[in-house]
């Protein structure tokens, strides 16, 4: 059967799933910006079925796509457990021909740029957020070994994230590798219908990391991608087991830290708003975790209305949808600050990059205000 015969098959299975209740409207945040039901997850779901019978596969139906965020906050209000992000793969490769060729050009190089370090560093360099801050230290004695996730941005735009984890762990005795830059995810490449690039990626990562006892993300964008990776290839697949290990082993860092004895770690007396990424509360379903951790080491983080939307960050969406993205950062941010915090904290380099443009109190991760 043909990959083709197979994302079709899948794409029905999850279609089908749809009762069309419309609960996923009001937790869409374009939706919720535009009011186009066709910019809904329910609208757009109309539109992948209706380009799988080839029925008004048109430009104007992939323009309804590209404007989804990806953030899966409708997977987290859907009663039926439709898989919106798997069949919104499914359907923007299917209209991906439809495309202009000036859209596939500026796509294409934006892909390039942000993987490819040789390309993307010496304008990271210039753009960062933060430098590394403190000295690298060392675990004193050695419980475990962990492989952590260094990010394809992540390490030139904002090297302290890394480094703050890294020191965490060694103060609670492990050992960190961490891996090269050019070992990306694959998300971006995933989710700008670069599907054959991305399980080029998807299976080099597999094969590297196949060792590791435990995979540790402090991107969360970057973790979500990897705890889907096994969604990727059919059952009968010889890389679908291989797929599952790896996602299995793999944990956002306040997964990891959530059973941890954190007493030791030192705290400051900022007063702190937190943003949840979407791909932490609805991607990997892990929302009021980050929030737990950090109110048992003594912070208060205020509660932020409409918590559970976008900031409009997204990957690449900044990038290819910049009005809409700012509209939701706009939104954001006013109830982030609404608490007049000195610092917002977030989970994810898209996120915390995105905010820090349209602030003035400073962004950073979570993760740094533990490593003081």
């Amino acid at each position: 059967m043909q990959t083709i015969d197979i994302k079709n098959l899948k794409a029905n299975d999850i279609i089908r799933k749809c009762v069309h209740c419309g609960f996923c409207l009001a937790t869409c945040p374009t939706y919720q910006l535009l009011g186009d039901e066709l910019d809904s997850p329910r609208g757009r779901i109309y539109l992948i079925k209706s380009a799988l019978e080839n029925n008004n596969s048109s430009t104007d139906s992939l323009q309804h796509l590209d404007r989804c965020l990806t953030c899966r906050a409708c997977e987290t209000t859907c009663p039926s457990g439709v898989e919106y992000a798997q069949l919104l793969d499914v359907g923007r490769e299917m209209l991906e021909e439809k495309r202009p060729v000036w859209q596939k050009v500026a796509r294409y190089g934006v892909r390039k740029l942000l993987t490819t370090p040789l390309l993307f560093n010496p304008i990271g360099f210039i753009a960062r957020h933060s430098k590394a801050q403190g000295v690298l230290i060392k675990p004193k004695k050695t419980i475990g070994k962990v492989l952590l996730l260094g990010g394809c941005v992540q390490p030139v735009l904002a090297p302290n994230i890394n480094h703050s984890v890294k020191n965490i762990l060694a103060k609670l005795g492990y050992e960190v590798e961490e891996t090269p830059q050019k070992q990306c995810c694959g998300a971006v490449d995933l989710h700008l219908s670069a599907n054959k690039d991305a399980l080029k990626k998807v299976k080099a990562n597999i094969e590297a990391w196949a060792e590791a006892e435990i995979i540790i993300s402090s991107a969360s964008g970057c973790g979500v991608m990897v705890k889907d990776y096994a969604t990727l290839f059919d059952k009968e697949d010889a890389y679908y087991e291989k797929a599952l290990k790896i996602s299995q082993k793999t944990q956002d860092i306040a997964e990891f830290l959530a059973d941890k004895d954190l007493s030791a770690l030192k705290k400051d007396d900022k007063k702190i708003s937190y943003h949840s990424p979407c791909t932490l509360q609805h991607g990997q379903k892990l929302g009021g975790l980050v929030e737990t951790i950090l109110q048992q080491l003594g912070y208060n983080p205020a509660t932020v209305q409409d918590g559970h939307l976008c900031c409009g960050s997204a990957g690449t969406y900044s990038i290819f949808q910049p009005k809409l993205s700012n509209q939701l950062k706009t939104n954001k941010l006013k109830n982030l600050q609404a608490s007049n915090p000195e610092m917002i904290v977030t989970a994810n380099i898209g996120c915390l990059m995105h905010l820090q443009k349209g602030s003035k109190i400073p962004v950073k991760h979570w993760i740094e205000l533990l490593n003081n």
